[in-house]
């Protein structure tokens, strides 16, 4: 069991809004000593509740410099859904780039995934390296992104 305050839980929430924020600001806005930040957020590393930092990229501003990519939602079903066919599916699926986010759902297919890819050629490799080199796919449904309203992968947090 992990044990986190309401100081603790100030500070999830400004790295989720800004990781960049020097350690004074963070103590700062946490109304807390930059030590006691320092300590805490070490802390929250340790424990496993930071998974890692990141720079989240702005996809349209990426495209006036590399050309637009395609992203899309796949639904994948398997044949047979034993533990071992899962865990194949899902371990090939997150080793593969193109793949951003991978799910293991219930009911309906046995994974969603979030798959990004330069273009349609690209997007068509995906689709034979992860879904058509594997016997156990039996169906792949995939929804191409027109646009994306919203993307906020911060974690609403009770203080």
């Amino acid at each position: 069991m992990i044990d986190i305050d309401d100081t603790d839980i100030r500070l999830l929430d400004l790295l989720q809004s800004d990781a960049s924020l020097s350690n004074q600001a963070l103590a700062e806005r946490a109304h807390v000593s930059p030590p006691t930040a320092l300590r805490r957020i070490k802390r929250l590393r340790e424990v496993g509740l930071i998974e890692r930092q990141i720079a989240i990229l702005q996809p349209d501003r990426l495209a006036q410099v590399q050309g637009h990519g395609l992203t899309a939602l796949v639904e994948i079903t398997l044949e047979r859904q034993g533990d071992e066919q899962l865990q194949a599916f899902e371990s090939r699926a997150i080793g593969d780039p193109a793949v951003q986010q991978c799910y293991r759902v219930s009911p309906g297919p046995d994974f969603v995934l979030i798959v990004h890819s330069a273009d349609m050629p690209g997007h068509l490799a995906l689709t034979q390296r992860l879904f058509t080199s594997d016997a156990n796919v039996r169906n792949v449904k995939a929804f191409f992104s027109l646009k994306r309203a919203k993307f906020d992968p911060r974690i609403a947090l009770n203080a």
